[in-house]
């Protein structure tokens, strides 16, 4: 499985940024995916993520400027970032926990659940 992340760049403060991640391989089920983030010289924290039923979960940091949303078809999760800060200014990691395709000759499916993490890229809000 792999986790293939677009969008992120360089915006000024109060400016917007999409972020898109699409999960790829032998995937049974999505369970949740979503998007963290690591500043320099801080813990990696979570912004947003959605599971498979549609909820989410976000940020107080972010709320009210971030809104995410899960494609259970293409596997996509994207994340719509306004009103940008400084302060956001982050990597930016995508995240999934998947049920993952282990052997599907025989007449039991096979599958395993785990977690996956994309290559961050980076988000830089200017003031």
């Amino acid at each position: 499985v792999q986790l293939q992340a677009s969008g992120g760049g360089s915006v000024q403060a109060g400016g917007s940024l999409s972020l898109s991640c699409v999960a790829s391989g032998r995937i049974l089920n999505i369970l949740h995916m979503g998007w963290y983030r690591q500043a320099p010289g801080k813990q990696r924290e979570l912004v947003a993520s959605v599971t498979d039923k549609g909820s989410t979960n976000i940020a107080d940091s972010v709320k009210g400027r971030v809104t995410i949303s899960l494609d259970n078809v293409k596997n996509t999760v994207s994340v719509q970032m306004n009103g940008l800060k400084p302060e956001d200014t982050a990597v930016y990691y995508c995240n999934a926990e998947l049920y993952v395709i282990e052997d599907d000759s025989g007449s039991d499916l096979q599958y395993y659940g785990m977690e996956f993490w994309g290559k961050g890229t980076q988000v830089t809000v200017s003031s």
